[in-house]
């Protein structure tokens, strides 16, 4: 990058502006970025990949000649294969250092699109039909996964699925599938055999992202996205050449792929992947102080699940002072437990937002500045966020004042290019180059940006997103349910978990066990199947007879709530909690305590602050 900038406020980011993008970045795509980060030095570690937590000491290391050189060969082995500018390659893949070759590799001949391997194989397939996918890549049949079982049921059922490239398995080419390792070393790496000069508008992938329809909904993003978004990370974080990042968030994500993976790349530093399967390995989350000990890494990305499980692991003697900071976003985070991991770990927790539309990142505390806590901080260089108000038919009425709730809307060079579906793109552009992120926020006098609830609808479990209709479409299809509706429950661990309310048919004799068990077998998507049903004599409907989920959301969280407070014991002769709308926090919980006679109202208070702590949800006490 050549330039150092110190980010402690707004105005240091305004004074970056002052020089327009376009003279600071000279790179059209992905693979030039990512050439130009390893002729730093060729011999330097690009990926160190750690298999298994318990013999992090004992890596897979790829240098960056080695890289370049994959990339390269991928990118020639899907050229050959026919992919061109406009087609897409799909991938099916844990996080592997092949991952990255594949990702970076399909960017260069055409377009990458990454799925959640975890998703059910009829989710996966509307994915690859939605994106009109020409090649396939994915994991081969390994005990305990079944990443190849899903490609094999879906593969001859989407019609623009010309091969497979399989990885870690052989080859079938009858049946048109290619082992990758094998394939690959038939195509030169020391440079590129197809002609294509990229612009920095080409698609460069196609992430999924959750949506409100029920159907898979691909953001486009381009070269110039990411190379924007790289850099305003850099100037951000101010990482330097040669220093190291760990990345256990999955390499579906644009977080694992751009935050902890293209940023990295650009400036020739080492990408720790913390296992094929990252934080959800228990084996790398026991040995992680010790992991950062060993690699001595500068940040890493996360959501608040991992710092909930982090928090329960002692360091030891483990030194971890390498790392200057750490980035959590995807879902909110306690002020109490960012206390109380900070003071546990000794680490700097810079909270953020972003979104796949946003190519990942837009707003992060400044590093080097004030941090307040529970704001998602100030924007990137070169973004735009804004707070707006818009009318009932969603379109832009005025910019809303400091502290006003209103519409968090982002525009700028990373702001994608749209959905690959035209239905999903109806309404999203409240006015010319302004996307509305479905987020309901504030902005202070400061320019920090303090989310305080959501108009779109989604589920976000420990940072996964969860489309409601995935859970309501098979409660409907249920013999008995007259109404359902799907909403988010605060959770502890993982911020919340869906849960679904239901209304009966008249005379229908079904219970909350009957629909448990009917869910169970009828969802596509593990993570999305509710933790609890809740049978209501009538769900709460607005005027014009839409349901109204933000009643049902304060109920789940009034449940949550009265269910912890009901450890206060003896302190309390009863408990009540009222959850309503907020002006300033969006949702505030009133709790109203009749004290047991001698109870000090400090203690009860106090307590009160322990059972909640995990919690994000505003509250007040009210002690009568």
């Amino acid at each position: 990058m050549g330039e150092t900038f110190t980010i402690r406020n707004l105005a240091d980011i305004e004074a970056i502006e002052q020089v327009p993008l376009s003279e600071r970045v000279t790179e059209k795509s992905t693979y030039e970025l990512i050439s130009k980060g390893a002729a730093i030095n060729p011999d330097a570690i690009a990926m160190s990949f750690i298999a298994d937590g318990d013999r992090y000491r004992e890596p897979l290391r790829v240098t960056y000649g080695q890289f370049m050189a994959k990339i390269r060969q991928t990118a020639n082995m899907l050229a050959d294969m026919g992919v061109r500018s406009t087609d897409v390659v799909t991938y099916l893949l844990p996080n592997l250092p092949q991952t990255h070759f594949v990702l970076w590799g399909a960017e260069m001949a055409g377009i990458a699109n990454p799925i959640n391997p975890m998703l059910e194989a009829d989710t996966i397939k509307e994915i690859c039909q939605a994106a009109g996918t020409k090649v396939l890549v994915a994991l081969g049949d390994m005990p305990g996964v079944d990443i190849w079982p899903k490609v094999a049921q879906i593969r001859k059922s989407i019609p623009s699925l010309e091969k497979v490239v399989r990885v870690m398995g052989p080859s079938d080419e009858a049946e048109g599938i290619f082992s990758f390792e094998e394939t690959v070393e038939r195509y030169a790496g020391d440079r590129l055999t197809f002609d294509r000069q990229i612009a920095p508008d080409d698609i460069a992938s196609l992430y999924h992202t959750g949506g409100t329809t029920g159907r898979p909904k691909l953001a486009k993003r381009s070269h110039g996205n990411e190379i924007a978004l790289t850099w305003g990370l850099k100037a951000a974080t101010q990482l330097q050449p040669a220093e190291a990042v760990m990345v256990g968030l999955p390499l579906f994500h644009c977080n694992g792929t751009c935050v902890t993976g293209l940023l990295p790349f650009s400036l020739g530093g080492e990408v720790v992947i913390l296992s094929a399967s990252g934080y959800r390995n228990p084996t790398i989350m026991r040995n992680f102080y010790r992991i950062v000990a060993h690699y001595k890494p500068v940040f890493f990305s996360c959501v608040p699940t991992v710092l909930s499980v982090l928090l329960s692991i002692p360091v030891g003697d483990a030194d971890i002072s390498s790392l200057k900071y750490l980035i959590c976003g995807a879902a909110p985070l306690s002020v109490e437990l960012f206390r109380r991991f900070e003071a546990h770990s000794g680490m700097k927790i810079l909270e953020g937002y972003g979104l796949t539309e946003s190519t990942c990142a837009s707003c992060v505390n400044p590093k080097d500045g004030e941090r307040k806590i529970g704001s998602i901080g100030i924007r990137l260089p070169y973004q735009h966020v804004k707070v707006m108000i818009l009318g009932a038919d969603g379109r832009y009425l005025r910019d809303a004042e400091v502290e006003e709730i209103g519409s968090v809307c982002i525009s700028g060079p990373t702001a994608f290019k749209g959905y690959v579906e035209e239905v999903h793109n109806r309404g999203l552009w409240v006015k010319e180059g302004w996307f509305n992120t479905g987020d309901m926020g504030r902005m202070d006098k400061d320019g920090f940006f303090w989310l305080t609830g959501r108009m779109k609808e989604l589920i976000i479990r420990g940072g996964h997103n969860i489309d409601p209709a995935t859970i309501e479409e098979p409660l409907y299809q249920m013999a008995g349910i007259k109404m359902a509706a799907a909403v988010g429950r605060p959770d502890a661990h993982a911020g919340e978990v869906p849960v679904a309310y239901v209304e009966l048919a008249e005379g229908a004799e079904i219970g909350e066990s009957d629909i448990a068990q009917w869910v169970q077998s009828h969802i596509g998507e593990r993570a999305a199947v509710p933790k609890a049903i809740y049978i209501v004599d009538q769900i709460p409907l607005t005027a014009v007879g839409k349901i109204f989920k933000p009643a049902l959301r304060w109920d789940a969280i009034r449940r949550t709530y009265e269910q912890e407070l009901a450890q206060l014991g003896e302190l309390a002769q009863s408990v009540g909690v009222r959850v309503a709308e907020d002006k300033v926090h969006g949702t505030l919980a009133t709790i109203r305590i009749k004290a047991a006679v001698g109870a000090d109202r400090g203690q009860i208070e106090a307590r009160v602050a322990e059972l909640l702590a995990r919690y994000t949800v505003r509250y007040a006490v009210e002690c009568v």
